[in-house]
C-alpha cells in the first residue's frame, strides 16, 4: 500500500505545553471506512504500564507485535498532563487531565507522541485518543481563567461528580464536574477535540463516560469532526444507559457491558449457554446492525477494579476469547491480556507486567488472523450471518455457524466445568483452525468434550 505523505512544519515543544505542528512527516491511511471496521480488532493500550520505562517511544518498539495480533484500531489512554491537586496516588489518574492539548511528560516528549501516531499509521493501525469529556482535574487552566464552565454547589463551590441516583458524590474528588449548560464551555471543548484530529491526524475518540454529556454536544462535534475526516468513535456506554439505544446513534460502536458480565456468570457457573442465547436475542439484536458491540475479557477498569483474567474467567478465559472474535460484534483487546497478565495493574502509580509470548498470544494471534481474513466474521451492516446449531445439550454447549460470501465457519464449545457427551443435527466437512486438520460434524456423531473444549471449524 502506497502512504501518502504530508508535512507539518513547526517549532519543536515538548513536555505538558500545547504542541503545534511538526516539520516530521506524517503518514496518511486511507480514510477509516466500513470495511475496516467490518474486520476491525481494537486495543487499549495503556502507555504507563505497558512498558517498564512507560513512555512512547519504548511502546513504539512494541507496536509490530501488536499489528501481529491483527489489530487495526489502537485507542491510547489519556495522553494528557495530568492534574496533581487533589489527585490520587503518587502519579494520579490519567482521567484528572489538567491540559486537554498537552501532553504528559512523564510518557514524553510531543514529537514522541507524533512519532508514535506516525509509525502506528504506518503498520496500518488507526490511532484514537481517550477524550474526558464530563471533568477535569483541579490544575486545570479553566479552574482559574474559566470558573464558569463547572457546575457549582449552594455556596458557589466547584464539585466533583455527583451520582444522579443518590445525590452523593461519586467519590471521584480529584476531578471537577463540567457544565454543558455552559455554551463556552462547549466551544472549548469542541475546539480541543477537532486539534488532535486536524494537528496529529489521530483517527477519532473512545469518549469516556460518554453518557453523562448531551447527546446534541455530540451531533455538533462530531459533525464537525467528520468535516475533516472520517473517525472512528467509540462511546463508554451501552443500551441500558441514560438515553438508550438512542444515544448510541452518535456512536460507532459502545460496549456489550451486560454480554460481559454475561461471559463471567457462565465462566463461575453462575449463568447457562440459554442466558447467552438470550442476550443476543433481546440487548444484541436490538442494536442498529451498522452498531458495533465491544466483546472483552478486561478494559484497564476491569483488570485494576474487577479482576485479571484468570480472577474472571479461570479455565474458561480461552472459549471466552475465541468466542469474543467469533460472535457478531468488535473483539477489543486491553494491554497485557495477550501476555497473560496475571495481577492488577496499580491505576495510580507506576507498574508493568512481563512479556513474554506463550500459549494466549499465540491463539490471540490466530484469532486475530481468522477475524481479518473471514468475510463469515465480518461485523457492522454487513455482517457475517449467525445461525445456532442445536445440540442435544443446549445449556451447556454454545454452538453456532457464522457465513458470508461461500465463507462458513463454526464455533463448538462446552461453557461447563463438566466432561460432557452430546449430538447435533449439524453436518459438514471442515479444517480446524489451529492446523488445518480435517474435522467432520455428523448428526450421527457423538462428541465428546472436555471442560471449556472449545473447537473453530472452517469450511
Amino acid at each position: 500500500m502506497k502512504h501518502l505523505l504530508y508535512l507539518f512544519c513547526a517549532v519543536f515543544i515538548i513536555g505538558c505545553q500545547n504542541p503545534t505542528p511538526s516539520s516530521e512527516p506524517i503518514t496518511k491511511l486511507p480514510p477509516i471506512d466500513e470495511m475496516a471496521m467490518a474486520e476491525a480488532i481494537l486495543y487499549e493500550a495503556n502507555i504507563r504500564q505497558f512498558t517498564n520505562e512507560g513512555t512512547f517511544n519504548a511502546f513504539a518498539k512494541e507496536l509490530p507485535k501488536i499489528k501481529d495480533l491483527g489489530v487495526n484500531i489502537l485507542w491510547l489512554m489519556p495522553t494528557y498532563p495530568i492534574s496533581t491537586t487533589k489527585s490520587k496516588g503518587p502519579l494520579g489518574s490519567y482521567y484528572a487531565v489538567s491540559d486537554y492539548k498537552g501532553v504528559n511528560p512523564e510518557y514524553g516528549s510531543t514529537e514522541d507522541l507524533r512519532a508514535l501516531i506516525d509509525q502506528a499509521h504506518q503498520l496500518g493501525m488507526y490511532v484514537i485518543f481517550d477524550w474526558v469529556p464530563g471533568h477535569t482535574g483541579w490544575d486545570h487552566v479553566w479552574i482559574e481563567s474559566h470558573p464558569e464552565y463547572y457546575l457549582k454547589n449552594e455556596a458557589g463551590e466547584i464539585i466533583d461528580p455527583i451520582d444522579p441516583r443518590t445525590g452523593e458524590s461519586f467519590g471521584w474528588t480529584d476531578v471537577a464536574d463540567l457544565d454543558y449548560d455552559n455554551p463556552d464551555m462547549r466551544a472549548a471543548m469542541k475546539e480541543a477535540m477537532l486539534y488532535w484530529i486536524k494537528e496529529f491526524n489521530i483517527d477519532g475518540y473512545r469518549v469516556d463516560q460518554a453518557y453523562a454529556v448531551p447527546q446534541d454536544f455530540y451531533e455538533e462535534t462530531f459533525a464537525a469532526m467528520k468535516a475533516i475526516k472520517p473517525v472512528f468513535l467509540l462511546g463508554e456506554t451501552d443500551a441500558n444507559h441514560p438515553g438508550g439505544l438512542e444515544h448510541l446513534t452518535n456512536f460507532n460502536a459502545s460496549y456489550d457491558f451486560p454480554g460481559h458480565h454475561l461471559t463471567k456468570d457462565i465462566a463461575h457457573g453462575h449463568k447457562t449457554v440459554k442466558d447467552y442465547e438470550a442476550h443476543l436475542a433481546s440487548f444484541v439484536a436490538q442494536h442498529d446492525p451498522e452498531h458495533l458491540l465491544l466483546n472483552f475479557v478486561s478494559s484497564h477498569d476491569e483488570n485494576a477494579w474487577a479482576g485479571t483474567v484468570e480472577e474472571s474467567y479461570g479455565p474458561a478465559a480461552e472459549a471466552m476469547m475465541a468466542l469474543n472474535y467469533l460472535s457478531p460484534g468488535l473483539p477489543f483487546l486491553y494491554s497485557g491480556v495477550e501476555y497473560d497478565l496475571d495481577k492488577r495493574l496499580l491505576f495510580f502509580e507506576k507498574d508493568s507486567f512481563p512479556r513474554r509470548e506463550g500459549a494466549t498470544y499465540q491463539l490471540l494471534k490466530q484469532l486475530g488472523s481468522l477475524k481479518r481474513t473471514h468475510p463469515a466474521l465480518h461485523a457492522g451492516k454487513n455482517a457475517g450471518k449467525y445461525k445456532r446449531i442445536s445440540t442435544s445439550l443446549d445449556e451447556k454447549v454454545l454452538a453456532f455457524e457464522r457465513s458470508k460470501d461461500g465463507d462458513t465457519l463454526v464455533y463448538m464449545a462446552n461453557l461447563s466445568k463438566d466432561h460432557i457427551g452430546f449430538t447435533s443435527p449439524y453436518n459438514g466437512e471442515f479444517k480446524r483452525y489451529q492446523d488445518a486438520k480435517p474435522k467432520r460434524l455428523s448428526y450421527s456423531y457423538e462428541y465428546r468434550m472436555r471442560p471449556w473444549e472449545f473447537w473453530i471449524l472452517i469450511k
